[in-house]
């Protein structure tokens, strides 16, 4: 398996041609980013599943029923088997506008053991400011399920305590970007590289003009842009889909150790190394012999321990690597002495100790 994999990086990768990314494959405009929105709610009709008495939870029912006028006196403690308490989770994309529908995630925070059959009661969702952008309600659809005997033995299939709500919530207030009003319009790259921000600022001076876009640092590029909102997105749509060539990535060899999966990108160079790698197995045996007495000796039947050592080795070839090799030569080098996952994640550090790979080693 690990010959295949590292013999279709190498033709992937043995001859490494230059293609271009569009921009907006590269990052994204500054301002124009996703927001996180939390709620805290009740959810009722669980079929006796629910957070049973906890305090919290009987707070947060009359807290709701408070808000139809119905107030509960202080002594009451009601059963809480068919309600949950329970925090709401959503994302509140860029520019998502007043009415439009937005996916929550509904988690358990008590000893509910399943939201199964559920209904979340009104809730307000708040951003980081602590404003209200969105009201969540509906019916819960929950993946997992969970059954308990009498006996104490249950089962429990996927996770039974979180559910969502396709477009649960209603978003009532937009979160302004500030794009159409900011003096400039800055693009900022997923990968900080100042090689690829330098590209960007030259691909969209050559479309816009000289001197449109300049390049702040490795992950910023400042575009110059009239004011008002139309201009601005038409620039910006322009600017997305230009074609600019990346630089070649750092060279990093990836190791996961647990499966034994390698990843070498075509940046990875080694220095002049000699490698050699086998295997000693050492075998014990141990046997038990009866030993019989000769007739008439006046002897004694006992057992002799019988032992066998034995060493295996498995001879390997040295190869040499010559200096530079690129990804091809690695691989071709390491399929020569049939090299299994564990065998190169080993030689793979060794060449790292050695001062010969010249790459980042990361191991997952």
């Amino acid at each position: 398996m690990i010959r295949a994999l590292l013999t279709f990086l190498a033709s992937l990768l043995v001859a490494t041609p230059v293609w271009a990314d569009r921009v907006k494959d590269l990052g994204g405009f500054q301002g124009i980013r996703s927001n996180q929105l939390t709620g805290y709610g009740v959810v009722v009709g669980l079929p006796g599943t629910g957070d049973d008495n906890l305090e919290y939870t009987v707070q947060s029912l009359k807290a709701v029923a408070s808000r139809f006028g119905l107030q509960l006196p202080p002594s009451a403690n009601p059963g809480m088997k068919n309600a949950a308490v329970v925090m709401i989770t959503a994302e509140l994309p860029p520019f998502a506008k007043p009415g439009q529908k937005l996916d929550i995630t509904v988690a358990s925070m008590g000893k509910s053991k399943s939201l199964r059959g559920g209904s979340l009661i009104l809730t307000p969702l708040l951003g980081a400011d602590g404003q209200v952008y969105a009201m969540a309600q509906g019916n819960l659809a929950v993946g997992g399920l969970g059954a308990e005997g009498k006996d104490g033995s249950q089962i429990v299939v996927n996770v039974p305590s979180t559910g969502r709500i396709p477009e649960g919530a209603t978003v009532e207030r937009a979160v302004a970007t500030g794009f159409d009003t900011a003096p400039n319009l800055t693009f900022n790259l997923a990968r900080a590289d100042f090689t690829t921000a330098q590209n960007v600022a030259g691909a969209i001076n050559q479309k816009l003009g000289f001197g449109t876009a300049q390049a702040m640092d490795a992950v910023s590029v400042a575009v110059r842009a009239p004011m008002g909102a139309d201009t601005r997105a038409t620039l910006m749509s322009m600017i997305e889909n230009l074609d600019v060539v990346s630089a070649e990535p750092t060279a990093k060899v990836i190791v996961n150790a647990r499966t034994g999966t390698v990843v070498i990108n075509s940046a990875v160079r080694v220095g002049p190394a000699a490698v050699t790698h086998g295997k000693m197995t050492v075998r014990i045996d141990e046997n038990q012999r009866i030993s019989q007495p000769a007739p008439f000796s006046q002897g004694q039947t006992a057992l002799e321990q019988k032992s066998g050592v034995a060493v295996e080795e498995e001879k390997r070839p040295m190869f040499l690597l010559a200096p530079g090799p690129k990804l091809a030569d690695i691989v071709k080098a390491v399929n020569a002495i049939g090299a299994s996952p564990a065998d190169l994640v080993a030689i793979l550090e060794a060449l790292k100790e050695a001062g010969a790979l010249k790459a980042e080693l990361i191991v997952l």
